[in-house]
């Protein structure tokens, strides 16, 4: 696709999400609930999580059929509401204490500690919610996909993704990481879920994991989730706040360790374009329509040439 022709694709496929997690994100959670958890998931942030299933979807057929469209729709919210919540905790003066978040006051900045830490509850609670419709409401969505899906984004989410990976990170503040240990904690932290986003359209479509076209779809996730990391760590050294939408240099001045200050800036965007070309070969490898790949590849080239 075209740089536009990316354009139109994203801005469909997210404006259905927005319209889906609109509908679904309540305004009638009690005591002012519902507005901190829509504030916290609402018109923000690159939605790449959810291009991504929807990206992996179309390459595995799913959007062939309604159940498949219905599946890769509720699987794209899910994982958004995820990330959501994990930034609202992450922003949390018990964690990383940051006050600008998408280009507005974080979540408990702007309704309280408390209330944010329910509102990411309540969002990551909901994800899962959202994937397991009652009859009627998913559009035939299979109740062995309905699990399939949940099990991928439990498994990113905790202890052995998301959730452990912030964990390595809030210990290794201040300690020098060599690349193995630093690329093992961006690869529970960041990468998982992406991996995952990508597991589950994959799982839409209906690939099995011993297929050679899921292992390589795996593969590109896996790539594509620590360069995102990488370059996310070159942003932050060289971006001001007002291009990143959040604060910029925290991680330096929280003396975390990154990839620019393990490899140094020029290694560590060497590593990302590296790491882009390993995520194209998996491609190639998947025995999958190169039009049908087409939103995987464009996808690929905008984590890793992206300037916010």
């Amino acid at each position: 696709m075209s740089p536009q022709q990316l354009a139109v694709w994203s801005e469909a496929v997210l404006s259905r999400v927005e319209a889906a997690l609109s509908a679904w994100v309540p305004t009638s959670a009690p005591a002012g609930l519902g507005e901190a958890m829509r504030y916290g998931v609402l018109d923000g942030g690159k939605r790449l999580r959810a291009l991504l299933v929807q990206a992996a979807a179309e390459a595995a057929g799913a959007t062939a059929t309604e159940a498949g469209c219905e599946a890769a729709l509720r699987a794209a919210c899910a994982v958004e509401l995820i990330h959501a919540y994990s930034l609202v905790h992450d922003d949390m003066p018990c964690m990383d204490n940051d006050v600008l978040r998408r280009g507005k006051p974080t979540v408990h900045v702007a309704f309280g500690e408390a209330q944010a830490m329910l509102a990411g509850d309540a969002m990551q609670a909901l994800a899962f919610e959202v994937l397991t419709p009652d009859e009627g409401e998913g559009a035939g969505v299979p109740p062995v996909l309905q699990a399939r899906l949940v099990r991928i984004l439990a498994r990113a989410s905790g202890q052995g993704g998301m959730a452990g990976g912030q964990a390595i990170d809030l210990a290794s503040v201040g300690q020098a990481l060599d690349e193995a240990t630093l690329r093992d904690m961006h690869r529970r932290k960041t990468g998982a879920l992406l991996r995952a986003s990508v597991q589950m359209g994959a799982a839409c479509g209906g690939l099995q994991a011993d297929s050679i076209a899921w292992q390589a779809l795996t593969a590109y996730g896996h790539a594509m989730g620590l360069a995102f990391q990488i370059v996310d760590d070159v942003l932050d050294a060289t971006q001001p706040s007002d291009t990143l939408g959040k604060t910029a240099g925290k991680d330096a001045d929280a003396n975390k360790p990154t990839y620019v200050s393990l490899l140094g800036l020029d290694g560590a965007r060497q590593e990302a374009d590296a790491l882009l070309a390993q995520a194209l070969s998996a491609l190639s490898r998947s025995g999958l329509a190169d039009a049908a790949l087409q939103p995987l590849t464009d996808l690929a080239h905008r984590i890793v040439h992206r300037d916010h």
